[in-house]
């Protein structure tokens, strides 16, 4: 049970070296990484914080392994498909006929990549303009650099239409597929910490951060959804992951357009 776990002496400093380092604060994550942070390091066989923090300084690939720990970066296309096709089908449909078809949109947590690529098919399915591309933003180097090749293994097209993945991704060998030119261009990667980053105000139609507060305490779950409601043009939509809820969307002046879904009010 968490209530058994306890650091070794050393392990506030620990955590402050991992800010300087990584730029990452391990105390906006939920208290099951603390946890996860110490079992990785009896896995590496650390008898001490200063050995823990020296690999992560000298070795890339133990940063990696470390960072993954905090956020698991396994995805697919058009995760929990029938949201997507609500997407599709109600809620881009009814910000084109409010705003016209120019919506800036955001990926936040892009991870991979999956779910900035699948938006961007939306987009281009629906003849959106998308000013000059979808953000899509996230912490980790590695996994940005995956979503800026596009290259993905059959199983993760599961959810993807066969008429779209034969319009949209070019077939490679062993079962893997990269995708077209045409809808990697809608996107641009960014590598950004969402915790520490101000976000333009008044500024996306929508956002999308899906399975990405999961991580977080409740407390820093508070202010990233304050910051994206604060980034929501007046009857801008956020979407969420299937098991995440704002419970509090009315303090941050949105609505709730049923799970998953909330819309900033207007005036």
């Amino acid at each position: 049970m968490e209530s058994q776990f306890s650091p070794m002496p050393g392990y506030e400093e620990f955590k402050r070296k991992v800010r300087t380092l990584m730029n990452i604060d391990l105390d906006a994550y939920k208290q099951q990484i603390h946890r996860r942070v110490h079992m990785l390091m009896q896995r590496w066989k650390c008898s001490n914080y200063d050995e823990y923090i020296d690999i992560l300084r000298k070795n890339p690939d133990k940063r990696k392994e470390f960072l993954d720990y905090l956020a698991i970066n396994v995805s697919e296309f058009f995760r929990n498909p029938s949201i997507w096709w609500f997407l599709r089908d109600k809620i881009l449909p009814s910000l084109v006929n409010e705003r016209g078809r120019r919506l800036k949109m955001w990926s936040a947590g892009s991870a991979t990549g999956e779910e900035a690529y699948s938006l961007a098919i939306l987009a281009q399915e629906l003849n959106l303009l998308c000013p000059p591309y979808i953000e899509a933003w996230d912490i980790d180097e590695e996994a940005t650099n995956i979503a800026l090749k596009g290259i993905y293994h059959k199983r993760q097209l599961t959810n993807v239409p066969q008429n779209w993945i034969e319009r949209y991704f070019v077939k490679l060998q062993d079962d893997y597929y990269q995708i077209k030119e045409e809808i990697k261009k809608r996107v641009q990667f960014k590598l950004v910490n969402l915790l520490n980053t101000p976000f333009s105000q008044n500024t996306y139609d929508l956002i999308l951060c899906r399975n990405v507060t999961i991580y977080f305490s409740p407390d820093t779950k508070k202010v990233l959804y304050q910051k994206f409601a604060q980034a929501l043009r007046a009857g801008g939509i956020l979407m969420v992951g299937a098991t995440e809820t704002i419970y509090d969307y009315r303090d941050l002046g949105l609505e709730s357009l049923g799970q998953f879904l909330y819309r900033k009010k207007l005036p």
